[in-house]
């Protein structure tokens, strides 16, 4: 009985292995790549120029105000450690 399930798996079937594709070459996949991406481009949905320029503006005025937080902040402690510093 052991005698015929070694012959079963030994007759069973082999799976055939799957072929190979060709894979397309480089510049065939470069090609498709480029196609894609002005694809996508053409989704893209662009500010208009008065929308960008009014958001440059924004942006710039919001860095000189927290930069001129900040180096108040500074200067305060600067002054703070320097008026502690001499009742040490």
């Amino acid at each position: 009985m052991a005698e015929n399930e070694v012959k079963a798996v030994k007759e069973a079937p082999k799976k055939e292995a799957p072929k190979k594709t060709k894979k397309p070459s480089i510049f065939s996949r470069f090609a498709a790549w480029l196609k894609s991406c002005k694809s996508e481009m053409k989704k893209v949905v662009w500010a208009s120029p008065s929308a960008v320029r009014s958001n440059t503006i924004m942006v710039l005025v919001c860095i000189v105000v927290i930069s001129a937080v900040i180096g108040l902040v500074d200067y305060l402690f600067s002054q703070g450690f320097t008026i502690l510093g001499k009742l040490i």
